[in-house]
């Protein structure tokens, strides 16, 4: 596991929501402080506002691969396409390993919840979640992306 794949745990287990998490261990390169980062990615969370919609943290590894291998001109749509794939590859390979991206299918019965008060970070809370092992890939997954 790579440093920002343990960072981004360690700020999951801090209590940032997902996409915060992954985000915020690549503050340093994005140029952002953590305060930054976290904002940025803070309407992310719970599937897009706990909407159980888009995992957050597969939301932040795509921001990540943006600022690494994204296109700036918006009428280059041969490196448009080929970022769009690179983002699909990554989907896949999180798809791959856990079942979905989608929130509400990664968390189950936990994902049901679409309330939009956050869930109180107690044992049972990272108990009956996975989402440590989602920001953990995904920030892996995001590392590769050179």
């Amino acid at each position: 596991m790579s440093e920002r794949s343990e960072r981004a745990r360690r700020n999951f287990e801090q209590g940032y929501n997902c996409a915060q998490s992954v985000l915020c261990a690549f503050a340093d390169e994005l140029g952002l402080t953590k305060e930054e980062a976290a904002r940025l990615a803070s309407s992310f969370g719970g599937g897009l506002g706990r909407q159980r919609e888009l995992c957050g943290a597969v939301v932040a590894m795509s921001m990540i691969a943006g600022w690494r291998k994204g296109y700036a001109l918006p009428g280059d749509n041969t490196v448009k396409g080929a970022h769009y794939a690179l983002i699909q590859q990554l989907s896949d390979r999180f798809r791959q390993k856990f079942g979905s991206i989608v929130c509400r299918d990664l968390l189950g019965e936990a994902g049901k919840d679409d309330s939009p008060v956050p869930s109180a970070r107690t044992a049972e809370y990272y108990r009956a979640r996975s989402c440590a092992e989602f920001v953990a890939y995904a920030a892996e997954l995001a590392d590769a992306v050179q």
